[in-house]
């Protein structure tokens, strides 16, 4: 039989309760065969349902279940926000951590009951009060964009005809990585420097891929470079976009400029170099640890002479329309 309304449900209810409470255990069970017919609730739901002598009605929250009030769940959310929304397994251990930590640094103050609450939360307490968080108007809550691409639209974008004939100084970086066939676990690195109106190149090592890193490193390129760095010009990788570098040429007043995502020839000076110089001469193989990194060092330390004193280097001078055909000097 199908479903009826929940007023009639109501009805049934109230006038077979009594007699339900009443009745021996064979008369219950046809009693029951004959509401969950006629309702269309399952035996158990219907049970239930003549016990309580009510329907659609809950009589509050369990006995001993927790209740917090409004201050707590929105405190929750906030450390929640600072976790990166981890599941509530995850975020029930961080919490102590988290609390302290944006106390000390003042993104938080709580009065001393929302800080019980928050620690005598249960994961599965916790995943119920952000529910609403998670799922606004029905549909999930995109996770906040990573902090690169904040940093990436603060950087200026740079093409491959934009540079209008600079002076010495103005570099396309890149990153070699010498992950061999797999990119698991760290490698080194190899951070190329390429000159845009002279062609000089410098190459050094990384022992792993870290911003901090980076900046040393690029450092001690820059006192072992013939002229001033005026202008650092990258790609998109989160190695580059970052808030470190970002920081790093600001206090060095280097132009910071950034190419097109997926656009390679944005960087063709670089990723020229790469070839000719960072994989012709070291190759595809894998590279890991100190020594590795110290090896390749030693390595760069007589390359720069090579390439940039004794191989000759040439550029486009101009170029000619004829048709469709372009003639290049």
């Amino acid at each position: 039989m199908g479903q009826i309304s929940m007023a009639t449900r109501d009805e049934l209810v109230v006038a077979l309760a009594g007699r339900y409470a009443s009745s021996n255990r064979k008369e219950r069970g046809r009693i029951l065969d004959e509401f969950a017919a006629v309702s269309g609730l399952h035996r158990k739901h219907a049970m239930r349902l003549l016990h309580a002598g009510q329907l659609g009605e809950r009589s509050g929250p369990r006995p001993g279940r927790r209740l917090y009030n409004d201050a707590v769940p929105e405190a929750l959310v906030v450390i929640w926000e600072a976790s990166d929304r981890v599941c509530g397994k995850r975020l029930r251990a961080l919490v102590p951590i988290l609390i302290e930590a944006m106390e000390r640094h003042g993104h938080l103050q709580l009065t001393p009951k929302v800080r019980v609450g928050l620690l005598a939360m249960s994961a599965a307490t916790m995943d119920r009060a952000l529910r609403e968080a998670r799922e606004p108007g029905g549909g999930r809550k995109r996770r906040h964009a990573p902090p690169s691409a904040a940093i990436r639209r603060s950087v200026p974008v740079r093409t491959f005809d934009g540079w209008d004939n600079p002076a010495p100084g103005f570099v396309e970086a890149d990153l070699v990585a010498h992950s061999g066939p797999t990119a698991k676990r760290s490698f080194v690195q190899t951070l190329t420097l390429t000159d845009i109106a002279t062609g000089w190149t410098e190459c050094a090592p990384l022992l792993v891929r870290e911003q901090r890193l980076l900046t040393e490193v690029l450092s001690e390129v820059r006192k072992r470079m013939p002229f001033a760095l005026l202008g650092f010009d990258t790609d998109n990788d989160s190695v580059f976009m970052n808030e470190t570098v970002k920081s790093y040429c600001e206090e060095a007043g280097l132009v910071f400029t950034r190419c097109r995502p997926y656009r390679k020839n944005d960087q063709a000076w670089v990723e020229q170099k790469n070839g000719a110089v960072v994989r012709r001469t070291v190759g595809y193989r894998r590279y890991e640890g100190l020594e590795a990194a110290a090896a390749l060092a030693r390595l760069y330390t007589a390359l720069r002479l090579f390439v940039n004193f004794f191989q000759p280097s040439f550029k486009l001078a101009g170029e000619a329309r004829d048709g469709a055909k372009v003639k290049k000097k």
